[in-house]
């Protein structure tokens, strides 16, 4: 019986990685940056850009969104860690998703390198 390590060991030999000193490259390069992890992690802090869609969602909301529709879209992907990015990538990749990377190290890397986050600014009520 395989454990959630090894399903993300066995995402991880089927995907594209790319390490965090390439990163902002492929996210320059992106169509779309989808942050796979839960509304509450992304409004913490996020890649400037990044279009939050929960990893439990990924499939439904891509197949509902025209836009988000064509196989040959630029797609770059991070979670927290990079776990569920690489689960995500893999059923992007199944879906028929044809340039799909993750970000390896995920937002924790991203954020422990010093690169840049954005965090919402919640409304007043005074």
């Amino acid at each position: 019986m395989k454990s959630a390590h090894d399903l993300v060991a066995d995402a991880k030999a089927r995907i594209h990685e790319v390490e965090l000193d390439a990163a902002e490259a492929a996210i320059r390069d992106a169509d779309v940056l989808l942050d796979v992890r839960e509304a509450e992690e992304f409004h913490a802090g996020h890649i400037p850009g990044a279009v939050n869609i929960p990893r439990g969602l990924l499939e439904f909301r891509l197949s509902a969104t025209p836009e988000l529709s064509s196989r040959d879209l630029k797609i770059v992907l991070y979670c927290k860690t990079s776990g569920r990015a690489a689960l995500a990538a893999c059923a992007l990749q199944d879906m028929g998703y044809l340039q799909v990377q993750s970000i390896a190290g995920g937002f924790d890397a991203w954020s422990t390198a010093g690169k840049t986050v954005a965090t919402p600014s919640l409304p007043t009520f005074e």
